[in-house]
């Protein structure tokens, strides 16, 4: 990559049809903080639906979260990217957004038994940013069900609900045959009850999931 990166960095906009995908992945990057602004929205949704290099589209999705509910759409239909890291981009991106008009969608997706680890995992977290009571039992069921790493990020995503069932989830997680899944619940169990659902000291819990080592499969 060639590129002037100062010349890029002031007008990112024209590096978007670069023949370098290393370059329009850059200056989709740098429209983020321009993504209210509807000329940089509407181009960074372009690369979305057109780009060639599935890295771009992961860009752009990650990109149009920041618009909120007026991308909304976007993102559900990238959602079903043939990329999984598109998809997991668009998915998270879906629960920034945080609208239950996306949960449908999500809730298949973390159901599907063909679906890419990483997606499924990226659905799990999202119903849990999201917080529609219509994905509790989806979640309780794959708290106490699903692998090792899906359950941990179900029970990181039940904290954004309350009441005996999510409570049982905790206790019942405490005692997994999975380590890694009992120190989150012990995480969650030793806060303070002020501190749930899902605020600033459990967003700690789901930092340390991003930063895990090699997972287990027990």
């Amino acid at each position: 990559m060639s590129t002037d990166l100062s010349s890029l960095a002031a007008a990112p906009d024209r590096f978007l049809d670069d023949p370098d995908p290393a370059v329009r992945r850059l200056a989709v990057s740098g429209l983020a903080g321009r993504i209210e602004e509807p000329a940089a929205r509407a181009a960074v949704r372009a690369r979305l639906r057109i780009d060639d290099a599935a890295a771009v589209r992961a860009e752009a999705a990650e990109v149009l979260a920041g618009a909120g509910m007026d991308v909304l759409g976007d993102l559900l239909q990238a959602a079903g990217d043939p990329d999984p890291g598109v998809r997991e981009a668009a998915i998270t991106g879906i629960g920034e957004v945080g609208s239950p008009g996306g949960v449908a969608t999500i809730e298949a997706i973390a159901r599907d038994p063909g679906e890419d680890r990483l997606v499924v995992e990226a659905a799990v977290a999202a119903l849990g940013a999201i917080g529609d009571p219509d994905s509790l039992p989806l979640l309780l069921r794959l708290a106490g069900s699903g692998p090792p790493q899906i359950r941990r990020r179900a029970i990181v995503a039940l904290t954004a609900f309350d009441g005996p069932q999510v409570e049982a989830a905790f206790a019942a997680a405490r005692e997994d045959r999975n380590p890694l899944v009992r120190d989150v619940a012990e995480m969650i169990l030793g806060r303070t009850i002020t501190d749930l659902p899902g605020c600033g000291p459990i967003a700690a819990l789901i930092a340390d999931l991003e930063s895990d080592g090699p997972r287990e499969d027990s």
